[in-house]
């Protein structure tokens, strides 16, 4: 076989290469930060060896690996039904055909042209305020996946996020303060949102009813959620199903920041 047969390359096969890196990225953008990265990682890595021993002959092992991965794809869709879920949705969102939002998917290749729209800085005071008062609050960040599912016309909103907006919606008094409310960018989207809640079975008891629903949201989408506990005060974040909680609002407020930038 001559060199060039095995380096000729088409514009066919260069379109290919770049939609399969393309699938492998959003891929790897879905399980990064949750223990799905894991499995990922420990599956290519069986991939890759199970390539090598094929090209080494080593036919017991490669059959062996062989028939591991054709049975492990049906496992697959067990192990990451929650991802392939996001990732449906995603395809699947109003917000896709945006040009704006196509252009965001591809913002990987300019990581340094990111803007962040949202101003945490209103954002986390609030936070902060309401976290001293013990006032009870959940907020969903809206990213790529289009919340739209969660909004009617009698939820529906379009309030600019401004300072001491927040505490008046949550107040305990207010008309507003039962459910969730979605931000867009700088824009509350929607109030008194009722978000789907997790099943899971080991959530901590300590965690409540906004809890679940905050998990919920975070299993079925990619939004970030900021959940105040009206009993403690205590603020948590939660993204891909997962807790997670801050000694201060400064490190939530980088963590926010660079989740919302991707």
């Amino acid at each position: 076989m001559d060199l060039t047969d095995f380096i000729d390359f088409s514009f066919i096969d260069v379109i290919d290469i770049l939609l399969v890196a393309l699938l492998l990225f959003y891929l790897y953008k879905l399980v990064k930060g949750t223990v799905a990265i894991n499995i990922f990682i420990g599956i290519v890595i069986i991939y890759l060896i199970w390539r090598l021993t094929d090209l080494l002959n080593m036919d017991v092992l490669s059959n062996l690996l062989g028939k591991f991965i054709s049975v492990g794809f049906f496992a697959l869709i067990v192990v990451f039904q929650q991802e392939i879920r996001k990732f449906l949705l995603l395809l699947g969102s109003t917000n896709f055909t945006n040009r704006r939002n196509v252009v965001r998917y591809f913002r990987f290749l300019y990581q340094n042209d990111r803007v962040l729209n949202l101003n945490l800085n209103i954002l986390l005071d609030a936070c902060e305020e309401m976290s001293k008062s013990k006032t009870g609050a959940i907020i969903v960040l809206q990213r790529s996946n289009s919340l739209d599912f969660t909004i009617s016309e009698t939820n529906g909103a379009n309030i600019k996020l401004v300072p001491q907006i927040l505490e008046s919606i949550f107040f305990k008094n207010s008309p507003l303060h039962d459910g969730a409310i979605v931000i867009d960018k700088n824009n509350i989207i929607a109030t008194r949102v009722i978000l789907p809640v997790s099943d899971k079975k080991n959530i901590p008891s300590k965690y409540g009813l906004r809890h679940r629903a905050a998990l919920g949201i975070t299993e079925k989408t990619d939004a970030l959620v900021i959940v105040i506990s009206e009993q403690t005060g205590k603020i948590v974040y939660v993204k891909n199903g997962e807790f997670f909680s801050f000694k201060t609002t400064t490190a939530l407020k980088e963590t926010l920041a660079q989740d919302i930038s991707e």
